[in-house]
């Protein structure tokens, strides 16, 4: 069988089908290079306009805000309103962004009652004509009063800051801010609506804004709203408004006690206060609020005012001293570190609780707290006997504590106290000795906060604890209490002044403030002073030393991170928290719903 010789193969087909299989591949390349360059052009395209949605809702959210800000009545006090609906959108050139619509909504959310601040929400809705949706919200809470450290209606011509005053939070004044020669140091911001007159004797950490806004100040509109809380929460106190200046017919003592013997009185539940009143008239016969038969120039009758014996610790009325009442007189002025003055009804003067002094002509005595005393009150106060008279204010004894106590009349307060809130009284609030915190401010816990709300004045009062007093006009001036200056720690609002009674009268020496020669010694305030009308605590005598106080304040950051309950707002909307929200089945309605709680 005969073959055919082999010889060289004929590759031009394989070179074919090779060329063919790279064009087919280059052409697969080109092909998805172009898919996928059309998808990043799509992705562009997506994320663009996602982005112009997002920019548009953002935008809402300040336009709201701004609304709000420039009319009140825009926000509601309950439930929500929608400040436009399905409304065109503008560009950043005043333009139309195309098939873009906007939906915006604010109204109160969080716990709407107002007990822990004011708070909202604005909330937009924007959608396309491609069935695109973002949905945005922003918290918004309006700023409270209790954030300033000094705040002004008037600032009245014959005062200034001056002599080295020191202020560490915000300052806004509705007037002008003037400062003396002898210079003052703000250490935050400093605003006024008008200007500040001799700014080159002051120093400004944060420098300092000329023709701001004007903030207006609450109103007895705001203080009346208080009467229903404390109602709710049986702190409401029916007084009177009789009697001169400084002096009252009723005031309430702070109490802080230790409920669970552990040896503190800073638990939660350890807030108390007591009411005394006078139902003949006002508390002091004469001149002192709060004190019986104390006269400014006599003090050989009083029965709040006396010496301790010593020996047996016993108090001693002056009344009660022995010899003829003129050596009462002589008594007290000699008896350096025994000589004590009290309020009304205070326990030393009767060595305890006594519901109804005895030796009072005038119906006085501590008042009955209106609801149920809970036996562990009861079982920690046996041996003082005092707790039918224990008024709660937290919500472990009193369920139904609003924070809020109102006085209809004037009040007069001192004491310790463990707990937040507001005090608010549609006449005087009078200061008649120290009231503090039972936790230390300084420490920084927001444990404890005081805001004081009065329809008139806040003073200072000018009695034996506060002031150095006489014991007859043949002595000098001596000191009555623990100490010789005074101590607040608390959030003043006053519709008219903050002042302190006589602030120009009285020794000018007698009780120096940190070495240096004074009247009254030093007026420690750690909180915030809000007045309508700037109020004087002293004056400086050219000779030197000075009548009343020498103000040592400090500024509580605290009142403005965790206000006092109810405690009046200036109506600004600050910007809170940022929230995205889902849009799918997104429903205003039931989001408002969601987001709400509490009553107003």
């Amino acid at each position: 069988m005969s073959t055919k010789p082999s010889g060289p193969r004929d590759e031009r087909g394989i070179a074919l089908a090779l060329t063919l299989l790279i064009v087919l591949a280059v052409g697969a390349l080109a092909t998805g290079a172009a898919l996928v360059g059309a998808n990043h052009l799509l992705v562009n395209r997506h994320y663009e306009r996602y982005s112009a949605l997002e920019a548009a809702a953002d935008a809402g959210l300040e336009y709201a805000r701004a609304q709000i800000n420039g009319d009140k009545s825009l926000y509601p006090d309950q439930g929500y309103v929608a400040l436009e609906s399905d409304a065109p959108v503008s560009d950043a050139v005043n333009g139309t962004l195309h098939g873009v619509r906007r939906s915006t909504y604010v109204g109160p959310s969080g716990a709407t009652s107002g007990q822990y601040g004011v708070f909202g929400s604005i909330v937009t809705v924007v959608t396309d004509d491609g069935g695109g949706t973002v949905v945005r919200r922003s918290e918004v809470s309006q700023e409270s009063f209790a954030k300033f450290a000094y705040f002004t209606d008037v600032e009245p011509s014959y005062i200034s800051f001056g002599g080295g005053d020191a202020i560490f939070g915000p300052v806004h004044s509705n007037d002008y801010l003037k400062i003396y020669p002898s210079g003052a140091y703000f250490y935050s911001s400093a605003r006024t609506a008008k200007s500040v007159q001799g700014a080159s004797y002051g120093y400004f950490a944060e420098g300092y804004s000329e023709n701001v806004s004007v903030i207006p100040m609450p109103t007895t509109a705001d203080l009346d709203k208080l009467r229903s809380q404390a109602q709710t929460g049986l702190t409401h106190v029916v007084g009177n408004s009789n009697g001169a200046s400084g002096r009252t017919s009723t005031r309430l003592e702070f109490i802080a006690v230790d409920i669970n013997g552990d040896g503190d009185n800073t638990d939660d539940d350890e807030g108390f206060m007591r009411v005394y009143q006078s139902l003949g008239g006002t508390l002091g016969a004469d001149y002192v609020s709060g004190l019986l038969n104390v006269t400014k120039w006599s003090m050989h009758d009083a029965r709040n005012c006396g010496l301790y014996d010593a020996p047996g610790g016993t108090f001693i009325q002056a009344v009660q001293l022995p010899g003829p009442w003129s050596t009462h007189d002589d008594q007290l002025a000699a008896g350096a570190g025994l000589r004590r003055c009290y309020l009304g009804g205070a326990d030393s003067i009767y060595g305890g609780f006594t519901p109804s002094p005895p030796d009072d002509p005038n119906g006085e005595g501590w008042v009955l707290w209106p609801g149920a005393v809970d036996p562990a009150v009861a079982t920690a106060r046996a041996a003082e006997g005092d707790a039918p008279y224990l008024w709660p204010i937290t919500r472990r004894y009193n369920p139904n504590f609003k924070g809020v106590v109102f006085v209809d009349g004037k009040v007069g307060l001192s004491g310790v106290v463990r707990g937040r809130v507001t005090i608010a009284a549609t006449d005087d609030i009078v200061l008649l000795d120290d009231l503090t915190y039972a936790t230390d401010p300084g420490l920084g816990t927001c444990d404890d906060i005081v805001g004081l709300f009065s329809g008139d004045d806040i003073r200072v009062a000018e009695n034996p604890i506060n002031t150095p007093w006489r014991p007859s006009s043949d002595w000098g001036y001596y000191t009555f209490d623990d100490t010789k200056d005074e101590f607040f720690h608390n959030v003043v609002l006053s519709l008219d002044v903050f002042t302190v009674e006589n602030y120009a009268a009285g020794s000018g020496s007698a009780e120096p403030c940190e070495g240096i020669a004074h009247g009254r010694g030093c007026l420690y305030l750690t909180g915030g002073i809000i007045q309508k009308t700037r109020g004087a605590v002293g004056t400086i005598w050219s000779g030197g030393g000075g009548a009343g106080y020498i103000k040592r304040y400090s500024y509580d950051p605290c009142a403005a991170k965790e206000p006092p309950p109810y405690f009046p707002t200036t109506g600004h909307f600050a910007k809170g928290q940022y929230f995205e929200i889902d849009p799918t089945g997104f429903d205003i309605a039931r989001y408002f719903d969601l987001i709400t709680q509490g009553s107003p």
